[in-house]
């Protein structure tokens, strides 16, 4: 190999390593902002609406095999324009309406741009399937510049999370050997995501009764207006602030 195609080499390695990093930079940005999401959601609600997320990225070979498959232009440009899902964030919910809340949330920050919304809850796949996907621009600031960089979202619950993935393992176990999925089992699938939506809305109904109850039986609603809870810890408002606010109603 002569010293012009290792020079070459080494700059197209650089140039992929920093193309790589953005979307790693992204998800990073958008775990960061969910965090906090979550953390003022619970602080305010006492609840946590996201059991767990997970994030991936696409392999350079993945990518550049899907490039090939539509066709797009063979370049960094030309894959940041054809291909939306390099970096993926999966958030796993209790219950469907977390779905929404956590959807509006991301909707609701300014820099963030939704560029793409498709709802397979209340419009599931012939096969089944159910969950939320959002392409979102996020902005990335490097060291040189400001990168806007999308990445796919998909927010689900753990009844959906759990069929998607045995979905994923009996078609990923049938294309290994070249086969087709038995029509009984694709029956099947079908059956286990209705049985999964029907048990979404059964653990929604239970959870909401579930608060109303606990909602009667905590303590009374003056004891806790006076106190916030931060990080686990408990802080009651200052009295002199209380007797500032009473004085105010009053005039």
């Amino acid at each position: 190999m002569n010293q012009l195609s290792i020079n070459d080499l080494k700059r197209f390695k650089n140039e992929l390593t920093r193309f790589m990093m953005t979307y790693k930079f992204a998800l990073d940005e958008i775990e960061t902002r969910i965090e906090i999401l979550v953390q003022e959601f619970e602080m305010l609600h006492e609840y946590n609406p996201i059991e767990h997320t997970k994030s991936r990225l696409k392999s350079p070979e993945s990518i550049f095999h899907k490039l090939n498959r539509k066709g797009g232009d063979l370049s960094f440009s030309g894959i940041k324009e054809s291909i939306k899902d390099i970096a993926g964030m999966r958030i796993t919910c209790s219950f469907v309406s977390d779905i929404y809340v956590i959807s509006q949330m991301l909707k609701s920050q300014s820099d963030l741009k939704v560029l793409d919304e498709k709802d397979y809850i209340k419009n599931p796949k012939p096969n089944g399937y159910q969950s939320l996907h959002l392409i979102i621009e996020v902005p990335v600031h490097l060291s040189d510049r400001l990168e806007s960089v999308c990445i796919e979202v998909q927010i689900r619950t753990i009844a959906m999370d759990f069929w998607a993935s045995l979905e994923h393992k009996i078609y990923y176990k049938f294309n290994q050997g070249n086969q087709a999925v038995p029509a009984r089992l694709l029956d099947e699938l079908k059956q286990a995501a209705a049985a999964a939506s029907a048990l979404d809305l059964q653990m929604e109904r239970l959870h909401a009764e579930i608060e109303v109850i606990k909602e009667e039986q905590s303590e009374t609603m003056d004891d806790k207006l006076n106190r916030i809870i931060i990080n686990n810890q408990q802080f009651a408002l200052p009295q002199a602030l209380l007797e500032l606010l009473n004085d105010e109603d009053v005039k």
